[in-house]
């Protein structure tokens, strides 16, 4: 499939631009993606690396690291995106269970790599008409978790188009579309949600290196983008500081993944701006996006939305997630588990025992409630809930409450350790503003006083400048649980 939305591209789009560096520094046309497709090809065939390899990419810039993605994936292999930031350490060990046979960056990263080093190709030298371009392209991604042992997931081609395409059917994507995605090329969300949702409509997608809240709307605007692919953590910030002009009205929506996005920031956002927030939830293992909050139709605050693409069930499993499980009738917290055409089957290495059952449902290790209408609420992971006395304690609840109050920008709810009652709940805080702590905290305290049943009142308040988030904006909970351990 991928193939077929390359040539078809480039034979009814192919001056059009497919991929753009923000900072206007590089730009990739449909045509130019059938040359660059070619051309890694050709390059991967002389340097000895045969189709359904893998293949590492390492790259500063987001336009350069999206230019080898779709090469290294059109030219059939399989690539295995990199951190370019990463410790040396975490890095070896995806290098570990990915085994690439090179990779594609600077000079200086194949000492640090102990792998060979290929360069871009020039994609516009003459290529081997003869050359035959083949399938099996695909991406490895590694994910930790809390255990710090990487767990190999090997996307197939299939499985990333058949997510791909459910992401533009959903959110309607066309070709006068220009997405604008500053996330990070080395996590699904941006390879899937961005570079491959705009192949497979024929649209354009405009990669910027990270976030920066000074001149935001601006480079939207210079853009001329019609919907921004982003994070909780983007949209909470934005959301406090509109911009002086109105925006222009072909911005269609702004997407949320990766995290949970708190009610009180999405009202406040749309009120600020006027443009629709489409909450999502996916994760690596289903290729991205698994469900999705409508264009059109009710968009409920605080769900990730319905099934798009994958299918979804919430069930109480007595023995285990591999035992027998049992649905949970709408409104009741339970296990979620998904299942689909982009959801892998087995890990490809070091994965979760368990995780799959006979039917093929993989547990996601997320804890959440289906209401009436199929909508998807989530109430956290399981490692993450809070046992106090034996009264169980979701995060995201009290999250969503301490952040409609005054004076609060971001929280985060953590169980630290209590020898009479097992866990006591704290909060972190990050203060909106520079308000006197003490006053936020007595607020703070007050209302939950006056709103929430005694055992779900944080024990503590602890203010933060930032809360510790990791590289998709999901909050680093287990930096903050050794930060309570010391006392911190």
């Amino acid at each position: 499939m991928l193939r077929e939305w390359i040539d078809h591209n480039a034979a009814s789009r192919g001056d059009a631009p497919y991929l753009e560096d923000a900072a206007g520094s590089g730009t990739l046309t449909f045509a130019g993606l059938a040359r660059s497709v070619r051309a890694w090809c050709q390059l991967l065939d002389d340097a000895g690396i045969p189709a359904g390899a893998s293949v590492a990419i390492r790259c500063a810039e987001q336009f350069d690291y999206a230019v080898a993605l779709a090469g290294i994936m059109g030219a059939g292999r399989v690539a295995v995106p990199l951190d370019p930031g990463a410790p040396a350490g975490d890095t070896g060990r995806v290098l570990a269970v990915a085994r690439p046979r090179a990779v594609v960056g600077d000079a200086a990263d194949g000492p640090l790599l102990d792998l060979p080093v290929i360069t871009r190709p020039n994609e516009a030298a003459p290529s081997d008409p003869s050359l035959v371009l083949p399938r099996g392209g695909g991406i490895y991604l590694c994910t930790s978790g809390t255990t710090g042992t990487p767990k190999g997931i090997l996307l197939s081609e299939e499985q990333l188009c058949h997510v791909a395409a459910a992401v533009a059917s959903h959110h309607r994507l066309t070709p006068a579309d220009r997405g604008y995605c500053c996330l990070p090329l080395f996590h699904v969300n941006a390879e899937v949600v961005g570079v491959l949702s705009a192949l497979a409509a024929g649209a354009c997608l405009i990669v910027d290196r990270k976030f920066r809240r000074r001149g935001f709307w601006e480079l939207i605007e210079a853009r001329q983008a019609t919907w921004i692919n982003a994070v909780p953590a983007i949209i909470t910030i934005l959301g406090m500081d509109p911009p002086a002009s109105p925006l222009s009205d072909r911005i269609r929506f702004i997407r949320s993944a990766s995290a949970p996005l708190a009610p009180a920031a999405l009202r406040r956002f749309e009120e600020s701006f006027g443009i629709p927030v489409v909450e999502t939830y996916g994760m690596t293992e289903a290729a991205s996006m698994i469900t999705a909050n409508p264009l059109d139709g009710p968009r409920k605050p605080g769900s990730a939305g319905q099934p798009a693409g994958s299918e979804v069930r919430v069930v109480e499993c007595p023995d285990g997630p591999a035992g027998p499980c049992l649905p949970c009738p709408a409104g009741t917290v339970g296990r979620v588990q998904i299942r689909g055409a982009g959801v892998i089957k087995e890990y490809a290495a070091n994965g979760r025992a368990g995780a799959f059952d006979a039917d093929g449902w993989l547990d996601t290790g997320d804890l959440g409630h289906l209401d009436a209408d199929g909508y998807l609420f989530l109430a956290g992971r399981s490692d993450d809930v809070i046992n106090r006395g034996g009264e169980k304690i979701y995060p995201r609840e009290i999250e969503d409450f301490l952040l409609a109050q005054p004076g609060v920008r971001s929280v985060a709810l953590i169980g630290v350790r209590d020898e009479v009652l097992g866990e006591r709940p704290v909060a972190y805080v990050v203060p909106a503003g520079a308000p006197d702590g003490l006053e936020l905290t007595d607020a703070l305290r007050e209302a939950c006083e006056a709103e929430l049943p005694k055992p779900k009142r944080p024990a503590e308040f602890c203010l933060m400048d930032e809360l510790p988030l990791g590289p998709t904006g999901k909050i680093a909970r287990r930096r903050l649980r050794e930060l309570a351990a010391v006392g911190g």
